[in-house]
């Protein structure tokens, strides 16, 4: 590759790394599929470990060397755990697309499963605001005829009310063995 040294000469090095690029007939060195995936090296070794992205082909040197669609698989990755997907989940579809198979119910099925699990959250959300809202309103009152300086007693009166009132918004309920486990797959 050609690259100028200086633009007002017309003086050229020979240089591959000159560019920046790394590169070994087109395949892509971690260091720089990390870089253009927006990944670290380590999330790269991760991935091939977990079975996401095949294991790189290695270079005389040693370096792994990735073919250039391995960028769109790491981006694919990366899109689908922004959205709540797993990694291991992600295993398992990309195993099966991986040897010609179709996951694409699969796929559909897990996505309205965790939408369902989103609105669930929302819901518990927006019970916990408004929980909070009527908290604080009745804190404002309270505070309102209490001396400065003086106990109003706030705290304490979350568990007074709320005791008579059952279990409350703004205690979350514990994960069960279900959730537990999907909050540690992720």
């Amino acid at each position: 590759m050609k690259k100028s040294l200086d633009p007002r000469t017309r003086y050229r090095v020979y240089n591959s790394g000159v560019s920046g690029r790394q590169e070994s007939n087109g395949y892509l060195r971690s260091g720089e599929l990390a870089r253009l995936a927006g990944v670290s090296a380590d999330t790269l070794r991760h991935y091939e470990r977990k079975g996401l992205i095949a294991k790189p082909r290695r270079g005389a040197n040693g370096y792994r060397e990735y073919p250039p669609e391995a960028i769109d698989r790491v981006r694919l990755i990366r899109s689908a755990l922004s959205i709540g997907f797993t990694i291991n989940e992600l295993a398992r579809i990309l195993k099966e697309r991986d040897k010609g198979g179709a996951p694409c119910r699969s796929v559909r099925s897990l996505a309205e499963a965790k939408l369902e699990e989103i609105e669930k959250q929302l819901r518990h959300l927006t019970a916990l605001r408004d929980d909070l809202r009527a908290l604080v309103s009745e804190w404002d009152k309270r505070l309102a005829t209490n001396p400065e300086g003086e106990r109003a007693n706030l705290l304490e009166s979350l568990a007074t009310n709320r005791c008579n009132k059952g279990p409350s918004p703004l205690v979350r309920p514990p994960l069960n063995r279900k959730n537990r486990n999907k909050e540690i797959d992720r």
